[in-house]
């Protein structure tokens, strides 16, 4: 009997000895949180990113529609029919707006196709005098180039909700401009958006949007 204790002392006495460090169980477990840590630094990161897209593109809607309303203003005119101001059509046709009718158009990003240099379909107003209309026309193109300036995917709307159809303006005097600034909703598996009507009218749009209303 005493001769196996002695066995038995030694062997835990061999076992206890080469104990030493971290065991092979510990290293793993130590991975796995590490592991799991760097996921969610990974995930709050891109999430973080898409978040960020958004409010970049926001601010700068934001400074765009300020800019529309301010060359509406200053282009506006005394009506002739009825009382107030009113600006040339051409600041409500969707042609002069978004480089519709440019060829640069198609490039895949309209700033840097449409805006580092004038268009030849653009007046050039900057170095001559233009009427109304070319006015219109070349304020169109600038106001589109600062909105794609950030987000290439920004589109520029500029309508009336005209109070009077009857008359040779399409937006007769005293009659509510509508400045509208919309952009595709980014986002990930873990972001909802509640999405605002006015900016989505069409049944299956996804945008966000800055809006204002103005009278000029």
């Amino acid at each position: 009997m005493k001769a196996e204790k002695v066995i038995v002392e030694k062997v835990k006495g061999r076992r206890l000895h080469r104990q030493t460090g971290a065991g092979l169980i510990e290293i793993l477990i130590t991975l796995f949180i590490l592991a799991v840590g760097l996921l969610g630094v990974a995930a709050l990161q891109f999430t973080g990113s898409f978040a960020n897209k958004d409010a970049i593109s926001r601010t700068q809607a934001e400074m765009v529609a300020a800019q529309v309303a301010e060359r509406l203003r200053a282009a506006a005119r005394p009506a002739t029919v009825g009382d107030g101001m009113v600006v040339n059509n051409a600041y409500f046709s969707s042609n002069n707006y978004n480089f519709s009718t440019l060829s640069c158009a198609g490039s895949s990003n309209p700033y840097y196709g449409c805006c580092l240099t004038r268009p030849a379909g653009v007046p050039n107003c900057e170095g001559q005098s233009c009427n109304e209309a070319q006015m219109a026309v070349y304020d169109g193109w600038a106001l589109s180039c600062s909105a794609v300036q950030t987000n290439p995917q920004t589109k520029v709307l500029v309508s009336c909700a005209d109070n009077n159809t009857a008359d040779i303006y399409s937006c007769s005097a005293g009659s509510r401009v509508q400045v509208l600034l919309t952009w595709p909703v980014s986002s990930s598996g873990n972001q909802t958006y509640t999405l605002n009507s006015r900016c989505n009218p069409t049944t299956g749009d996804s945008n966000a949007c800055v809006f204002k209303d103005i009278t000029l």
